[in-house]
């Protein structure tokens, strides 16, 4: 049997407020395969973003234990951490996390760079992305919806090994998000890469191999 690609086991993670210990969640157990795509379901509070931090190692966990792509990491493991997030772990936020002094092209051809990409066909990309005619923008001169699918093209550019999507349609206007999310999907089942999505919508959720539901903060 071929090993997850993420596997979670007995994850804790909490951290003091006020003089108290408040527990995000405990004793989490959670393991993706190559090139499934997963749901993140829960309310707000829940951890769905903790536990996308945790996977990306932005942040540290109580007890427990993260294997990525067959290597067991450690929150101490800081050097590690940054390597994979630069080359193997793409992130997309709610909101598009683009350079705004560079365009949409510099952004993409930078992000692929970071991962060894050497020179990415930047129109190509963002031709098939809907964005074709846009790469000499800034940011701040297209919508947010082109914002967010610059986004995608940087994080499918770059080739990662695992994509993890904290609401990247939540800041979306229905019919804008609903675009996103098919370029997401289109592309994600395209080059077989496993994805995990942090996401409040049932709709949306439904459209990934499996979901997983966190529970309210104890």
């Amino acid at each position: 049997m071929t090993d997850p690609l993420v596997s979670v086991e007995s994850l804790t993670k909490q951290f003091r407020s006020g003089g108290e210990t408040v527990t995000v969640f405990r004793g989490l157990d959670l393991t993706l395969a190559d090139a499934e795509s997963l749901a993140l379901m829960g309310p707000s509070g829940s951890g769905k973003s903790t536990l996308l931090n945790l996977l990306s190692g932005l942040d540290t966990w109580s007890e427990g234990r993260i294997r990525l792509f067959g290597e067991a990491l450690t929150s101490a493991d800081e050097a590690r951490w940054t390597e994979l997030r630069r080359r193997h772990i793409a992130t997309v936020f709610q909101e598009a996390n683009l350079m705004p002094a560079m365009t949409l092209a510099e952004n993409l051809r930078l992000r692929a760079g970071l991962a060894g990409r050497q020179r990415p066909d930047t129109d190509a990309w963002l031709e098939d992305l809907g964005l074709g005619g846009l790469g000499n923008r800034f940011p701040d001169q297209v919508s947010g919806g082109q914002r967010q699918r610059a986004a995608l093209a940087m994080a499918f550019a770059m080739a990662p090994r695992l994509i993890l999507a904290d609401e990247p349609t939540g800041s979306l206007d229905r019919r804008t998000a609903a675009r996103v999310a098919d370029t997401l999907f289109r592309f994600q089942r395209r080059y077989r890469c496993p994805l995990i999505l942090a996401t409040h919508d049932p709709e949306l959720a439904e459209r990934c191999d499996r979901s997983f539901t966190l529970g309210q903060r104890d």
